[in-house]
């Protein structure tokens, strides 16, 4: 007998992420990777998180930072999340905050706690990869959402079938994989729309902190607090992380949402892995409470410079019938290739012949299209070296 035999239904929709595999390539040292949208290590904080982990094993200390803890994260690191979310208009308690092992679990939560099996999520196309490989465990249904189109509540409802539509998934500010921002009134009707359907807002908010130019525009969580008055009386779940901005490796992510939904993915958390590790969080509120913002504002200006390098690079090398966006922040650069040249077949080519690395764009969409786009990151790499994988990157659209 093979065990294989008796795997959940929901096995045969987990696949492999083509971006974590991809990730191997980094240990190849003449591949210019564009690939994984990941920080730079040269600009983590090392310093200051030695220092906090010394802090949180002092003697004084140390046991709570090695002990069991509570499920809703270490108390001081909520306090001061609740303070950093009123300073972007979210008024909020500590109880309205849970702290995830990355925002990835919370995604993972959140699917678990709202879809059955038939049920529909609504997401972008494209939408983060990881996003879909965290609803998929659960067997929904995707319809494509368009908060800047026409479609109806009603469409969208007789498009669920016999399930029903349970949450609109997206990344309103330099969205993962596109780097595009959801513009104020895309928000507003978004949010009129979630009304319309009985529906919840997840907001994958990983990139708002790393805005290089242009307005802000208000979190979708806002400006529901600002049309209903009250945090407890919103659909919104607005998902943060520190992956993005201070550590990866600690995977300390958080959920701000009205406290039922907090209590219920509090019992998540307790199912899976009782709380996020104290240590990581203690030493993250050190770091975050002493230095955060103006940590953000130096990774503005390196990652905003390199964004400038690769927009410069694929205007001088792309050939006619590429086109690409045009981010005001995060991390990548969504790029359409002309008809008929699939990314996935362009990577094996650029990998072969001109050593350079990028993810294909068919993995981004729900319903597997899009091969003719490519998602290129610019935050993990020098401004040279973007200079260079762009312009063999022309060379070999261009061949």
């Amino acid at each position: 007998m093979s065990l294989q035999e008796i795997f959940a239904s929901r096995m045969s929709r987990m696949k492999a992420s083509e971006i974590r595999e991809l990730l191997k390539l980094l240990d190849q040292p003449d591949i210019l990777s564009f690939a994984g949208g990941i920080p730079d290590p040269a600009l983590f904080p090392a310093d200051a998180f030695f220092e906090a982990c010394g802090v949180a094993l002092a003697p004084d200390k140390q046991a709570q930072a090695l002990q069991y803890s509570v499920s809703e994260g270490y108390l001081p690191l909520r306090q001061w999340l609740a303070e950093h979310m009123a300073g972007l208009g979210v008024p909020c308690s500590p109880d309205n905050i849970l702290i995830t092992s990355g925002s990835q679990q919370a995604l993972d939560y959140l699917g678990k706690m709202f879809l059955s099996v038939g049920d529909t999520a609504l997401v972008g196309a494209p939408t983060y990869l990881g996003a879909l490989a965290a609803f998929n465990a659960y067997e929904p249904r995707y319809d494509q959402l368009n908060p800047e189109g026409n479609r109806t509540a009603e469409s969208y409802a007789e498009a669920a079938g016999v399930g029903r539509v349970k949450f609109a998934y997206l990344s309103p500010d330099f969205a993962n994989p596109t780097g595009e921002t959801l513009n104020l009134a895309g928000r507003e009707r978004l949010l009129a729309l979630a009304d319309e359907l009985d529906c919840a807002v997840i907001e994958d908010a990983a990139y708002q902190a790393l805005r290089y130019d242009g307005e802000p525009v208000p979190t979708m969580l806002s400006l529901e607090i600002a049309r209903k008055g009250s945090l407890e009386d919103c659909r919104t779940v607005y998902c943060g992380s520190f992956s993005k901005t201070l550590s990866p490796g600690l995977r300390l992510g958080w959920v701000v949402a009205a406290q039922p939904v907090i209590s219920r993915m509090v019992l998540l958390k307790q199912a899976a892995d009782l709380h996020t590790a104290t240590l990581n969080q203690m030493a993250v509120h050190q770091v975050a409470s002493t230095m955060f913002e103006e940590h953000c504002a130096d990774l503005r200006k390196v990652y905003g410079g390199r964004r400038d390098a690769m927009l410069a690079a694929l205007a001088e090398h792309m050939p006619e019938g590429v086109s690409w966006t045009r981010p005001e922040g995060g991390m990548f650069i969504w790029v359409t290739l002309p008809e008929g040249v699939e990314g996935s077949k362009l990577l094996a080519r650029a990998i072969e012949t001109e050593r350079v690395a990028f993810v294909p764009g068919a993995p981004f969409f729900a319903d597997g299209s899009g091969t003719n786009t490519i998602r290129l990151s610019f935050s993990n790499s020098s401004e040279a070296d973007i200079a260079k994988g762009i312009a063999r990157l022309g060379r070999l659209l261009r061949g």
